[in-house]
């Protein structure tokens, strides 16, 4: 009898679907996770897979059920050409992976290359949600300090010399050019850009934010050079002192803005790098998977 028992509830659990019996919160969501200004494709890296720029993100948030890709576009040129780039990149991995939509998550200039994506390219019709993090969507005033430094009778000697020397390092082919990516962070552009691609309508658009506390050079080794630059700009320009060492928290904010990660008592902040966890940078100093998967099932929810 209980042999007949064990087997009659044997032969229900074979009989009940599997495919979502084991599923991670984010089972069936399609993502795009698009870097910014000298970033690269994580599932190759750079210096031979040795720097990740999502830091192991892309990982974790396919071990929760998402199928996740990280497109890589040139490193270094203008809003325009990058999109259009990550749009073909993320078309055709779309049609691979059967996603009829994807939640567009763009960090620093990716922010701008996926609001650019929907309002110019076509892309809204396959774009569930749009996620900015640590975005520029009022400038970064270190763009203008440094563009103003180099007279304009230089810059296109600078911008060949500079723009070889990022085909060297990345060798993916694509063009690259440094003075079209300095121009597309300064707060003019971003100004003319903002009225030129409105929100679309019914589109849902989140972003996320963090900032530094001070300049910390133990913990913020590279931002702790930048940080008092951009704070001077930021309050230059109107948009306050506080900043993650390149974008002012307040031109962090677009669309529904969803605040800043709680970082870990000991930290002084997190900064424009540790935001996406580069080379496993941020995880020490806040929970930073925690943290993206709060902004995966926030945009998840607006379905």
């Amino acid at each position: 009898m209980k042999t007949k028992i064990f087997s009659v509830i044997f032969a229900a659990f074979l009989a009940v679907p599997t495919s979502g019996l084991f599923a991670g919160p984010l089972d069936g969501q399609c993502i795009a996770l698009v870097h910014g200004i000298l970033g690269f494709d994580d599932t190759k890296g750079l210096a031979g897979g040795l720097v990740k720029y999502w830091g192991g993100l892309d990982a974790y948030l396919r071990s929760q059920g998402a199928k996740v890709t990280t497109p890589g576009s040139s490193a270094t040129n203008s809003v325009p050409v990058r999109a259009e780039q990550i749009k073909s990149a993320v078309s055709s991995w779309m049609t691979a992976n059967g996603c009829s939509k994807v939640q567009l998550m763009g960090h620093s200039q990716g922010g701008l290359v996926v609001r650019y994506m929907v309002s110019n390219l076509g892309f809204a019709s396959k774009t569930a949600t749009v996620t900015t993090i640590n975005s520029l969507h009022r400038g970064a005033p270190m763009a203008n300090i440094v563009l103003a430094v180099i007279p304009s009778w230089l810059q296109p000697f600078a911008n060949s010399a500079l723009s070889l020397l990022a085909k060297l390092v990345y060798r993916d082919g694509r063009p690259q050019d440094v003075i079209a990516m300095g121009q597309s962070l300064t707060t003019t552009y971003v100004a003319s850009f903002n009225n030129t691609n409105p929100n679309v309508s019914g589109m849902k658009y989140y972003s996320y934010g963090s900032a530094m506390a001070w300049a910390d050079i133990i913990q913020h080794p590279l931002m702790a050079l930048t940080h008092p630059i951009t704070w001077a700009g930021g309050l230059f320009y109107g948009l306050g002192g506080t900043n993650d060492g390149v974008v002012p928290l307040t031109s962090q904010r677009w669309g529904t803005y969803k605040g800043e990660p709680s970082s870990y008592w000991f930290a002084t902040g997190i900064d424009h790098l540790q935001a996406t966890n580069f080379e496993w940078s941020g995880q020490g100093f806040f929970n930073v998977t925690g943290h993206y998967l709060n902004i995966a099932r926030n945009a998840k929810a607006a379905l």
